[in-house]
């Protein structure tokens, strides 16, 4: 299984984990910070000193946003909704909450608990600057901290789907309105208006000269139009796949196989010959693992003939399965977080089939069909 993240360890019962774009921004911010914002605010150090304060800085700021997210999840972990992870990118930071509040009123708070964090961060900073007057260094730390999480929670609260505010707004809306679908659709609307918003005023200071300002305001602008975008493609596939199974859309094509065949004899007697793409390794009644073209692709083709499928296969101890039964959506949800491609399904412990992206695509393919 491929990751995208480091593991950093567990808050609360919550992963934290670091997406490697998280040593872009902070190389990028250490940078800015060591070259133009410390030399302005205090003269006659170092250069060592102002990179040691910038990644210091850099640090210290991507912890404020890793508070605001622990705000986010402690307060949805209170509402018995479970939030597996917590993962720091180059947009700041996310919590993977596993399942949207089922009442307007807990959209709210889980909503406004990250921003809240941040002004009360923004205003411990703020506060503390008279008492490092004497030490510039600390005193320029402190004015930045404070103003940064002032900015972080105010940005946050733009009425802009999937951020904060936008999900303040989706709640306010549902709670008038009553229809969840229906707040859902106006957020996102609101967040791709503030998308395009942002685009245009960011091409607006390129055309101006601020060329790195420009762009980075309309990168912004970007994301957030791609992000309510993706949300809204992401409700209507949930709508569709509500109420299905795993099991009405796995591949049912994998065909038990003895772990003693090459895969020579594999590739030329199954794969070739009946077009089969997964096979259960069996040894008498027992499931001992599972082969698929991914596998097998991993081995040289000049060894195909002296390598047995149980060299290569996947033990059945170390399979990632998911139960015949398990909720469709919630299961490809998991897939995405672990960056899995397919599953094996298992029922009453016997693998009964592979449940795959492309399997999914097909699924929603024949729902659309049938709903239009």
């Amino acid at each position: 299984m491929f990751r995208h993240t480091i593991r950093l360890g567990r808050i609360f019962g919550i992963d934290i984990d670091l997406d490697y774009s998280w040593f872009l921004v902070f190389g990028l911010l250490t940078w800015v910070l060591a070259v133009n914002y410390y030399p302005a605010e205090f003269k006659n150090a170092s250069p060592g000193e102002y990179w040691l304060l910038g990644a210091l800085t850099a640090v210290m700021l991507f912890v404020s946003v890793l508070l605001h997210e622990l705000g986010h999840s402690v307060v949805a972990k209170r509402f018995g909704i479970p939030v597996p992870r917590i993962t720091l990118f180059v947009f700041g930071g996310v919590s993977q909450i596993s399942s949207e509040p089922t009442k307007a009123a807990t959209e709210f708070w889980i909503a406004i608990a990250g921003p809240a964090v941040s002004f009360a961060l923004g205003a411990i900073f703020w506060e503390l600057r008279p008492v490092f007057a004497s030490v510039p260094p600390l005193l320029a730390l402190t004015k930045y901290m404070g103003l940064m999480n002032l900015g972080l929670g105010a940005f946050n609260l733009i009425p802009a789907f999937p951020l904060d505010g936008g999900r303040v707004f989706r709640a306010i809306v549902w709670a008038i309105s009553g229809n969840f679908h229906r707040a859902t659709a106006v957020a996102v609307f609101t967040g791709r208006f503030f998308g395009f918003l942002l685009i245009f005023l960011g091409v607006w200071q390129v055309l101006e000269g601020s060329f790195l300002n420009g762009m980075w305001i309309a990168f912004i602008g970007w994301y957030l139009e791609s992000a309510a975008t993706s949300q809204l493609q992401g409700q209507m596939v949930k709508d569709l796949l509500a109420g299905h199974k795993v099991s009405e859309m796995m591949s049912r094509d994998c065909m038990p196989i003895s772990g003693d065949l090459t895969l020579q004899e594999l590739v030329e007697k199954h794969i070739l010959a009946s077009g089969h793409r997964c096979f259960v390794v069996t040894r008498g009644n027992e499931t001992i693992g599972l082969i698929t073209l991914s596998e097998i692709k991993k081995v040289p083709r000049s060894s195909w003939s002296t390598t047995n499928v149980t060299q290569v296969m996947i033990p059945a101890d170390k399979l990632t399965s998911t139960p015949a039964n398990a909720a469709a959506w919630t299961t490809i949800e998991n897939m995405e977080r672990n960056g899995i491609k397919q599953l094996p399904v298992v029922d009453r412990g016997r693998v009964i089939g592979v449940f795959s992206r492309d399997d999914l695509v097909h699924y929603l393919g024949i729902l659309q069909s049938l709903r239009a």
